[in-house]
């Protein structure tokens, strides 16, 4: 059974994306192995400079490496990546264990992005729209479309 990984940066406070996340990973248990890893944000600090910024991010990535395996086909959320309809999206996570891949990790970073390196790692760079999204809520529109790709390609219908 296809492992599939969410590394993502912060800790979730609201209850309702709580719920929703464990609706889907409920969803999901029947398609794939879920591995959920929340790792600690840092601090911003207030009035931060683009430094204090960038060193943020930095030592977020650090974190986020330490849970990255690496024979995992890693996908980076960020704005700036490839965006798909959720048939393509199905398609390449179909496409991904016909080469030989058992293991997909997703990562979310935090309120700042993603580092450099942890983008520089990853086989895929995906964007989900062109709009800003809390990056807690990620999670669950991430659940969501996975499990819609599962659904996709095994043929099962699901809502349009």
């Amino acid at each position: 059974m296809l492992k599939v990984n969410i590394v993502c940066v912060g800790k979730l406070k609201e209850k309702y994306i709580k719920d929703g996340i464990a609706e889907y990973s409920k969803r999901l248990s029947r398609f794939c192995n879920l591995n959920i890893v929340e790792l600690a944000d840092e601090k911003i600090p207030d009035n931060a400079s683009q430094g204090e910024m960038k060193k943020v991010i930095e030592l977020e990535g650090e974190k986020i490496k330490k849970h990255i395996s690496e024979q995992s086909f890693k996908i980076a959320l960020c704005v700036e990546g490839k965006q798909f309809s959720s048939e393509d999206f199905a398609d390449k996570l179909k496409n991904v264990t016909v080469l030989g891949k058992s293991e997909i990790t997703f990562v979310i970073g935090g309120s700042l992005g993603l580092s450099e390196d942890i983008k520089k790692m990853c086989d895929l760079k995906l964007s989900f729209s062109l709009f800003t999204y809390p990056h807690m809520l990620m999670r669950l529109i991430l659940l969501e479309q996975i499990f819609r790709a599962f659904k996709i390609n095994n043929g099962e219908e699901y809502h349009k």
